[in-house]
């Protein structure tokens, strides 16, 4: 063995050894850095390595073999030998191969999984960006910084992007990287911070593996204001680069876009923004709008601010404010933004809610969502919004699975885990949808939303009313606000008329000043409608009309502004139906069904075809009762046989021989699909 060795020395083998190891190392290093940047598939790094492992014994026997000289290459000459170093000649090639092998494979088990180490999934959460500025009011620029950086990387389709939702719940989190890579499903994490000083802005990053917490690169920002979107551009573009997400031509052109060239336009968007995520504030969507006029008096070319302004709009109409020049506004706002840049992901996704929230035209507004979501195909919102689409469309299967894909973006969202748990509730598929619930209430556990499904999925399965007493115990402790009174009212309500508790129904009114319920005619109308029902079930006849002439009185001028509401129009039909206005009950109620029927309006419909059902049993319309509620027990709807049998409203048809097949034949197909 020692001549072995000092024939390999001789030989200069070493030397060739040790040199192809750093040549083998910089190539390698050189590819990992160069490979990405060309978009080139990963297969193509691993395929380097394994040549660069299989050529290392051959350089090594080409060293033993071979000499360079001032001649050129030569044989190298061998030591003069007698005949009985023959078979240590043999010996000592035999040993150069097999310790070249055993080299070139041990080498392989470990920069092999190195480099697999190394590769990071293509996902990635952005954590909300430190405030290092003087003024502390500038969190929501560093916020706007953020966003704006999670909008870039949206638009990237090779690669998955946690939505802004999940991540701010982490702002100042004491959790590592690993646990909140974990628990958002995301393969790296980019942490930040923000410092603007007049005009200037600094942005410090840093990408971090989240499987092991290792950096993966860090970079540093000095801009000028009207200047930070090359800031975002180069950004995504980098964080694309790392993790090895490949860019199509239109997603590079349209990460250079620069939405505006006015940097104090583009602070009053930014706040704009910001205001608009608390939804439930109407006092913050007032200074929103405000803002957004701002920045487009600033801009008037400003498209981008165009399409925030236009979907802040569509949403004050749907939830709290629905007058027509609000939803016309709206839609008016989303196409001036697609008239100065029509291929805008955002303006189409504005455009989509205006159809959706304004007009109902679910087929328009799914056209639209499904542009936005080319153009953002991370964006859990649009996402979310095709599987709304989708369930109203009757394809539920479809809907399942968008809303399951929204909840994967967005995995501490509780408003998307609450529409899925909706999915699955009208379904009947009750143990998914309280299963999803517990997951939404881990997240957000004062949501009165998720709180009530809990509530009611317990009583539509099996009339459990211990786990929706506890439900509804919970709203109870929650601080006073509009939509906890109105929640009691109808939630709480609802379960003391299924347990014929009339006596509790009529105090819970009573406690609830018209005042507390925000002073919404529709809502204080509900109130009313219920105080009725209690009154009825304690046979107190000119107490229980009373109150239904009261909400009488408070629907009737609805009418003026929105005569097509089928909402409006089956709550005026339930009213008239327990004042005796028999025709007029019946009449109201087609009309509902007719503006929304279940063949336009799969999710929506059968709450409408559900009031006409009730409308006709307390009318005396037997037949078309049983009709009606045939027809919501074989499709998705909240009717279940559970609520079929103790709902007061059925006592009516409790002894025909009709309503008790129909119980039976459910009963044994308790999902009815």
């Amino acid at each position: 063995m020692t001549s072995f060795f000092q024939e390999l020395q001789r030989r200069k083998v070493y030397r060739v050894a040790v040199g192809y190891v750093i040549a083998a190392g910089g190539i390698i290093q050189l590819a990992s850095a160069v490979f990405p940047a060309w978009e080139l598939p990963n297969w193509t790094l691993r395929l380097v390595i394994v040549l660069l492992l299989a050529g290392f014994p051959m350089a090594l026997i080409l060293a033993w073999a071979f000499d360079i000289t001032s001649s050129g290459i030569e044989a190298t000459r061998p030591v003069p030998f007698t005949g009985a170093h023959v078979r240590h000649r043999r010996r000592n090639v035999f040993l150069l191969v097999g310790l070249s092998l055993v080299i070139a494979i041990v080498a392989g088990f470990f920069i092999l999984p190195r480099v697999a180490a190394t590769k990071v999934e293509k996902s990635v959460a952005v954590l909300p960006f430190e405030n290092y500025s003087d003024d502390k009011s500038n969190t929501y620029f560093a916020d706007g910084i953020q966003d704006d950086i999670l909008t870039a990387l949206s638009r990237i389709s090779d690669l998955k992007v946690i939505s802004r939702t999940s991540v701010m719940g982490y702002r100042h989190s004491s959790k590592n990287v690993r646990e909140i890579g974990k628990a958002l499903g995301a393969g790296a994490v980019l942490e930040g911070s923000v410092r603007r000083e007049g005009n200037r802005v600094r942005v410090n990053v840093q990408l971090i593996n989240a499987e092991n917490d290792q950096h993966i690169w860090a970079n540093e920002y000095d801009r000028e204001l009207n200047d930070v979107f090359a800031i975002q551009s180069d950004l995504a573009r980098e964080i694309a680069g790392a993790l090895q997400a490949k860019l199509s031509p239109t997603e590079k052109a349209r990460m250079t876009q620069k939405p505006t060239e006015s940097g104090e336009a583009y602070l009053a968007f930014v706040q704009a923004r910001d205001l608009q995520w608390v939804v439930e504030d109407s006092g913050k969507m007032k200074k929103a709008e405000q803002l957004y006029q701002r920045a487009l008096q600033l801009d008037p070319g400003f498209a981008l601010a165009y399409a925030g302004y236009s979907q802040l709009e569509s949403w004050i109409y749907h939830t709290w404010d629905p007058a027509p020049a609000r939803r016309e506004q709206g839609r008016t706002l989303a196409n001036r933004a697609l008239e100065l840049q029509p291929d805008l992901p955002e303006g189409h996704l504005a455009l989509g809610f205006s159809y959706y929230y304004g007009s109902n035209d679910f087929p328009a507004a799914l056209r639209e969502f499904q542009v936005a979501q080319r153009g953002l195909p991370n964006s859990m919102e649009a996402v979310l919004a095709i599987g709304a689409i989708q369930r109203r469309q009757g394809h539920w299967s479809e809907s399942n699975a968008s809303l399951e894909k929204a909840a994967s973006l967005s995995p501490k969202d509780s408003w998307a885990l609450s529409n899925l748990a909706l999915n699955y509730e009208m379904q009947r598929q009750f143990d998914r949808a309280n299963e999803i619930v517990d997951r939404a209430l881990k997240i957000t556990p004062d949501s009165i939303g998720l709180l009530g499904i809990k509530a009611r999925v317990a009583v539509e399965k099996n009339s459990d009313f211990a786990v929706a007493e506890q439900a509804l115990a919970a709203i109870e402790k929650l601080p006073p606000s509009v939509e906890k009174a109105y929640s009691l009212c109808e939630a709480r309500g609802a379960v003391f008329l299924l347990q014929r508790k009339y006596r509790e129904v009529v105090q819970l009114a009573e406690q609830i000043s018209d005042e507390t319920l925000g002073g919404k005619k529709e809502i204080v109308a509900a109130k009313y409608l219920i105080l009725g029902q209690g009154r009825k079930g304690l046979r107190d006849e000119a107490g229980a009309r009373a109150a239904f002439a009261k909400a009488r009185e408070l629907l009737e001028p609805l009418f003026a502004s929105r005569p097509d509401d089928p909402n409006l129009h089956g709550a005026f039909a339930l009213v008239l139906a327990y004042l005796g206005e028999k025709e007029k009950a019946l009449s109201e109620a087609e009309t509902a069904v007719r503006l929304l029927p279940l063949s336009n309006d799969a999710f929506q419909g059968p709450d409408i075809l559900t009031n006409a059902a009730a409308v006709y049993a307390l009318t005396g319309e037997k037949a078309r009762a049983l009709s009606a509620l045939g027809t919501l027990l074989k499709v998705p709807s909240l009717v279940t046989v559970e609520i079929l049998k103790i709902n007061p409203i059925w006592d009516s048809l409790r002894d025909d021989s009709g309503f008790q097949q129909l119980l039976a034949r459910h009963r044994r197909s308790p999902n009815g699909l």
